[in-house]
């Protein structure tokens, strides 16, 4: 039996990484890259068995040096309005959430880069938990392989987009996203194309450099404030990077031609979401190549902030399109299963 702390993870290697295992561990012909990349990220195997096109010996000569890591699915909850979280288990049996958002005959998942995270932001589940870990890039693909798995088993719409909205802060765990989105623009694997991936992140200059420098992907930074001060108070630790810096960053982020920049706004009930906030946030971004997302805050169970009424949103909304900037208010989904970042987690804790 082989050491299983000395068996590679096949799912973290990129391509050019797979080549050189397959040739010198191996000892395999160039083709047998193509065959086994194929059947781990289009036909999402789980088990070496399963590629049938691979040669026996080939197929024990991988079962003694590699292995396939799945995440588990632990938890699946599906809300009325199809929105379907799953809560999965890696195998160091940490948990991590991912959701699988309907829209318009498409799905979109919204995916986790750490377990737990450390940003704290005084408005948000996971960030209460504090940080465990960083996840590797087979834990992060690991989550399309589960939720593109499930719809297909169940005969639902595709997976077309994906998010990095999900817990954790995805810019300080920069190196795996970047192999992770390298992998995902793989046209031969998972073929996501960079239009179709969001990173959000609540921004560090050095990071979002490198990350423009990637052309991978383009960020949705996490604003929810319209002035230093307020940022500090609801976000402290990501007040660190003063908001100035932050907006001249996104500023010099490289852009394709009809490309904007996008800022998500939580809106906080009595603490972010009146007329005067809508006012300094036009000061703020108004000259900016930029759009809003707003998003109305989910209390959940046990709440944090109070949610924003409808008409302060609604006016909130109206006030920035009147000044000419595109506001979009984010449909709140699948709030009858715990579907903001972090709730699931935070309640099988408790059970």
């Amino acid at each position: 039996m082989s050491d299983n702390n000395k068996m590679i993870d096949i799912l973290d290697l990129e391509y050019s990484e797979l080549e050189s295992f397959v040739s010198q561990e191996l000892k395999a012909p160039r083709f047998r890259t193509d065959q086994i990349w194929q059947w781990l990220w289009q036909k999402g195997v789980e088990d070496f068995d399963s590629m049938t096109n691979l040669a026996k010996n080939l197929r024990d000569e991988l079962k003694a040096k590699a292995v396939i890591n799945h995440p588990q699915v632990d938890v699946v909850q599906t809300s009325k309005d199809g929105t379907i979280k799953l809560l999965l288990r890696l195998k160091d049996g940490a948990l991590v959430e991912t959701v699988l958002i309907p829209m318009e005959g498409r799905y979109t998942q919204c995916l986790s880069t750490q377990v737990g995270c450390a940003m704290a932001c005084t408005f948000c589940n996971t960030g209460l938990m504090g940080f465990e870990r960083n996840m590797s890039m087979s834990e992060m693909l690991g989550q399309v392989l589960a939720g593109r798995k499930y719809l297909r088993e169940n005969n639902l719409d595709p997976l077309k987009n994906l998010v990095f909205m999900g817990m954790g802060e995805p810019l300080l765990n920069l190196d795996n996203l970047i192999r992770t989105l390298r992998n995902l623009n793989n046209q031969d694997g998972l073929s996501f194309v960079p239009r179709r991936i969001t990173v959000s992140s609540v921004g560090f200059v050095k990071q979002l450099e490198e990350l423009g420098k990637t052309g991978l992907t383009l960020p949705a930074i996490s604003l929810h404030a319209p002035t230093q001060e307020l940022r500090e108070k609801i976000m402290p630790k990501a007040a660190k990077t003063h908001i100035e810096d932050l907006l001249a960053a996104m500023d010099r982020f490289p852009l394709k031609p009809r490309e904007k920049v996008t800022y998500e706004y939580l809106l906080l009930g009595g603490v972010n979401d009146s007329i005067e906030h809508a006012k300094q946030l036009v000061k703020l971004l108004g000259h900016r190549r930029c759009k809003v997302n707003l998003i109305a805050y989910n209390p959940g169970d046990e709440p944090l902030y109070k949610a924003p009424t409808r008409e302060k949103v609604l006016a909130f909304e109206k006030y920035l399109w009147d000044k000419k900037i595109t506001a979009t208010i984010r449909r709140s989904m699948g709030q009858d299963i715990k579907a903001a970042c972090g709730q699931l987690k935070a309640d099988q804790q408790k059970k």
